[in-house]
């Protein structure tokens, strides 16, 4: 009993990840592993901020509203929501997702190219990469088709390529914006944009949106649920001490809830214990260091590049689709 107790689990490599989730996986009767960080559609949880940011996101697009902020802190669901935005659009939506915001002006317009499917300028000028870019918007206007850009982690785009996106804003009909923007990043976006120097850039913003962390209660449901969905029998694993413990560390931010929770399932695995205690979420809060707000997650979040590949891999299979419907 006494080296069950002292049998603590320790941070992992990243090549032992999918062997401890086999692990527990057998021993609490999942099919799948409830808490991994990475998007997975099965694991949608919408909490009541999530919904109210999904309804104004579809509102500012069906209105094609020009310039659209959603701001949130780190591992809120931002990803995950523009997901469902994803499937909600029109068959008319075309999508660029611009992710590495660390860019030149000639770097942003060629990704910006390539995501529209759009024959690049060589070499780069800007005048004629403008007017080519203006004919494509108008061509897909006549159409009756929007187009929308999606700039994430947009707290780290520079002031000067913030502005050139400002100046895009500019290409309209009279009765039309040709290209909607959509801005995500984390609260220090809100800051940026608050500069003065940006203040011209601020005025057009048309709507905004920041997602709240999960309550109490969410917290209790967003982990209940993902243990049905993973093939737990009743969804009741940790205590509800232990659940008012898990929100006491992540502060109802979801990345946080499933890196704590995936290691205190492995802890309790350790111990054979089919429950989750309090006094487990406390270790394992200390075992991440989250003691001191520092969250060091045992399961690495998604990489820019892999949750870019994600988001293009929807855009193109929304693409595919309009294609075999035309």
């Amino acid at each position: 009993m006494a080296a069950a107790t002292g049998s603590r689990p320790h941070r992992s490599s990243p090549a032992s990840l999918w062997i401890r989730g086999q692990m527990y996986n057998a021993f609490f009767g999942f099919d799948a592993e409830p808490f991994r960080v990475n998007p997975d559609p099965r694991f949608l949880y919408f909490s009541e901020s999530h919904r109210e940011a999904l309804a104004t996101l579809v509102y500012a697009l069906h209105q094609r509203k020009g310039f659209i902020v959603l701001t949130g802190e780190v591992g809120t669901g931002k990803t995950t929501l523009l997901n469902a935005l994803i499937q909600k659009l029109d068959p008319g939506v075309q999508g660029a997702y611009l992710f590495n915001t660390k860019l030149s002006l000639e770097d942003f317009f060629s990704y910006l190219f390539d995501e529209l499917e759009i024959e690049p300028v060589e070499p780069f000028r800007k005048s004629a990469v403008l007017h080519r870019l203006n004919h494509y918007l108008i061509e897909r206007l006549r159409k009756g088709q929007q187009t929308l850009l999606v700039i994430d982690e947009a707290q780290n785009l520079s002031d000067e390529l913030l502005e050139e996106i400002r100046m895009l804003s500019n290409l309209e009909t009279p009765q039309s914006k040709l290209l909607q923007i959509m801005l995500v990043g984390q609260p220090e976006l809100d800051e940026k944009l608050a500069q003065p120097n940006l203040r011209q850039l601020r005025q057009r913003i048309e709507l905004r949106h920041t997602i709240s962390p999960l309550s109490l209660r969410e917290t209790m449901e967003y982990v209940r649920e993902r243990l049905l969905i993973a093939g737990h029998d009743n969804g009741e694993i940790f205590t509800t001490s232990a659940l008012r413990t898990v929100y006491r560390y992540a502060a109802g931010i979801p990345r946080v809830v499933n890196v704590l929770c995936d290691n205190a399932l492995l802890s309790a695995y350790v111990r054979k214990s089919l429950r989750v205690s309090a006094r487990m979420i406390d270790e394992t809060a200390k075992d991440l260091d989250l003691l001191r707000e520092e969250v060091l997650p045992e399961q690495p979040a998604a990489t820019p590049s892999a949750r870019d590949g994600w988001i293009r891999r929807l855009w193109s299979g929304r693409r595919a689709q309009d294609e075999l419907g035309a």
